[in-house]
């Protein structure tokens, strides 16, 4: 979990006695596991593309099941990127799901 984007999603999420409202980290924990999800999916077949390419023909790539043992540790590694921060998409789209700033002219 990204400390920092937290924080930020919860400093606009204060009430007046300038605690966080429990159901606003909540909400942040939620939507911030969800942007990690979805940016391990989509790292999951570029991953996946670069073993296939590296990996070259070898016996043990046509035995049974070894595409999906392959397909498995691509996913628990690109899980493992996002969880870490990934390449930016989860950041990018947590700052989106941020209400906007209002400035208070007066």
């Amino acid at each position: 979990m990204n400390v920092s984007l937290l924080n930020a999603s919860l400093s606009a999420n204060r009430n007046p006695a300038g605690t966080a409202n429990p159901a606003a980290v909540k909400a942040a924990l939620r939507n911030e596991k969800a942007a990690r999800d979805f940016e391990a999916m989509l790292l999951t077949p570029v991953l996946d593309s670069l073993q296939k390419t590296f990996a070259g023909n070898s016996e043990d790539a046509n035995a049974p099941g070894a595409s999906d043992y392959r397909l498995m540790g691509t996913e628990a590694l690109a899980q493992s990127i996002a969880a870490r921060g990934g390449i930016g998409i989860a950041q990018l789209i947590l700052c989106h799901l941020q209400p906007p700033k209002v400035s208070g002219g007066g």
